[in-house]
């Protein structure tokens, strides 16, 4: 989760797709490394993520649900109440009939930012969820080379995966992230303020040994920074989604207001739809190879050397918002 939200408590805590697997480079880069697509067509997927908080978690989602070139295998949680967000979890997928894919929870770690969507995750009955870095390594050792691991959270489960068993984590596919800043950090909350110096970014800040874990992990990574995801969606499309009518979009609409409270109009920024997009539709989202290294502050970083991750600075954003639109309201309505 890009966040938003993040920024209200970022200065607090540092106070205290063209073919799958096709990769497009900016002019005068090296090709990103290429990511063939299975025998089936279908890219296998899972999806690692701290749903709850920012709404966008549950915009993504949505998407992986309504991308026929996916083929999820399971959903794992990360970060905070874990146990919690798989609930939440739970109630989206029987909501929208897919309680046929797996849910995850990762380890449950502390968390002083806001759970916004806890009332929707209540109103589903409590169960015991299997372990998510468990289920992932498992899925890995069943599809070596298969699997496309996309991580829209903190990397708390990727951390405990890679330090668990690194040759089994390395059998990956590629891993695909939202996180990161490198040119432009949160955009500013007033008009024309829009290109802030390079901040530490939510899901990076909150785990700065899980980047630096997955960075330096051998496995194709492609990172979806700030700089790329802060596609706003404005109220003209958030209304054509929330008044669609179908499963789906109910589920948005419910999330949708217990994400904004008592406040009449928010509109949304989309950071972790656009590593979901990328799996797809990688050619709305150039890669260029880099380095990147993460300091304790949750910084990221260009710096010299071979590149260890690929990384897109400039989404094409119409094209990304007339994606989503189209997939999320493509269901039957009621």
């Amino acid at each position: 989760m890009g966040r938003m939200k993040s920024a209200l408590f970022l200065g607090a805590l540092l106070l205290a797709a063209a073919a799958p697997g096709a990769v497009h480079t900016q002019p005068g880069t090296q090709p990103a490394p290429a990511v063939p697509a299975p025998a089936s067509g279908r890219q296998l997927v899972i999806l690692d993520t701290d749903i709850g908080d920012d709404i966008d978690d549950a915009f993504a989602l949505a998407l992986v649900l309504r991308s026929p070139e996916l083929e999820l295998l399971g959903v794992e949680t990360a970060f905070g109440d874990t146990a919690l967000r798989a609930r939440l979890v739970d109630r989206y997928l029987a909501a929208v009939g897919r309680s046929d894919v797996s849910v995850l929870a990762g380890p449950a770690t502390e968390a002083k930012n806001v759970f916004t969507q806890a009332a929707y995750a209540h109103q589903q009955p409590e169960r015991k969820h299997g372990d998510a870095v468990s289920f992932l390594l498992s899925q890995i050792r069943l599809h070596p080379g298969r699997i496309t691991l996309i991580a829209i959270g903190p990397l708390v489960n990727i951390q405990a995966a890679i330090e668990r068993d690194t040759a089994t984590f390395r059998k990956l596919k590629r891993v695909v992230i939202m996180g990161g800043s490198v040119d432009r950090g949160y955009d500013g909350d007033k008009a024309g303020d829009t290109h802030r110096p390079p901040s530490p970014e939510w899901n990076i800040v909150c785990d700065p040994a899980g980047a630096r874990a997955l960075f330096n992990s051998g496995v194709p990574v492609f990172v979806m920074p700030l700089d790329s995801t802060q596609v706003h969606l404005e109220r003209s499309a958030l209304g054509a989604i929330l008044a669609y009518g179908s499963p789906l979009t109910d589920q948005l609409t419910l999330l949708y207001h217990q994400w904004t409270g008592a406040a009449e109009w928010r509109s949304p920024t989309l950071f972790d739809p656009v590593a979901v997009t990328y799996a797809i539709r990688p050619d709305l989202c150039p890669a260029t190879p880099m380095r990147l290294e993460v300091d304790d502050a949750g910084y990221t970083r260009r710096a010299q050397g071979e590149p260890n991750v690929s990384v897109c600075l400039k989404s094409d954003e119409k094209a990304f918002l007339d994606l989503l639109l189209n997939r999320i309201t493509a269901g039957p309505a009621h």
